[in-house]
């Protein structure tokens, strides 16, 4: 029997490896949002999620004559991002289908100390960057973007919640670009956090 060549081994076991963390995290996702608000529970399975996004994703590949650390455009993109999400939230507050969805997610932050929630959610968003943007998208093969935003899109199926998969689709999406453009994961990183503080910040008071 051929055996395959050790580069070939190599990815194989790693795309296995990423595998598990996602089966794994996704699990710890979908029983994080399944907790109360504001509860010891939540903020254990959310700091467990972190965990495991964020030891799952390890070291990313990056090719050294392309790898760029920009600052202030990925600022700049999180809150110009931040901006058309929140124009788009003040429709869907009229849809009730959209609205329900919404105001599930904004519940966590509206009934939890917002110190604590800030702290889980921006731990969870650089993490997820570190697997999605790092892991995932390393081990893709020759489409990255579309892969590592599917994957997030499935891991976030979890939530059970409609509004968050439709934000995966596009932030996963401008994440992954991010990525390919700079070879890096801290573009993503910036824009994720600025994006997440802003929403976490603004949002609830739209639908209050």
């Amino acid at each position: 029997m051929t055996r395959k060549p050790a580069p070939v081994r190599a990815l194989s076991a790693r795309r296995g490896r990423v595998a598990a963390v996602a089966v794994a995290g996704t699990g710890l996702l979908g029983a994080s949002f399944a907790a109360e608000p504001d509860s010891a529970e939540f903020y254990r399975l959310t700091v467990a999620t972190a965990a495991t996004w964020a030891l799952g994703g390890g070291t990313p590949d990056t090719r050294a004559d392309k790898t760029e650390h920009p600052v202030l455009a990925p600022i700049l993109i999180g809150a110009g991002t931040f901006a058309v999400f929140y124009g788009c939230a003040l429709i869907a507050r009229r849809i009730p289908f959209l609205r329900k969805a919404i105001t599930s997610v904004l519940r966590y932050a509206e009934q939890g100390p917002t110190p604590q929630v800030l702290l889980v959610t921006l731990a969870n968003g650089a993490a997820e960057e570190i697997f999605f943007r790092g892991a995932v998208y390393s081990v893709a093969g020759r489409h990255p973007v579309l892969v590592s935003t599917g994957v997030y899109a499935c891991t976030t199926v979890a939530t059970r919640n409609p509004a968050l998969v439709l934000a995966s689709i596009l932030m996963g999406t401008l994440f992954g670009l991010q990525r390919r453009t700079t070879g890096s994961i801290q573009a993503p990183i910036l824009t994720h956090l600025t994006w997440s503080t802003l929403m976490l910040r603004y949002l609830p008071r739209a639908f209050r």
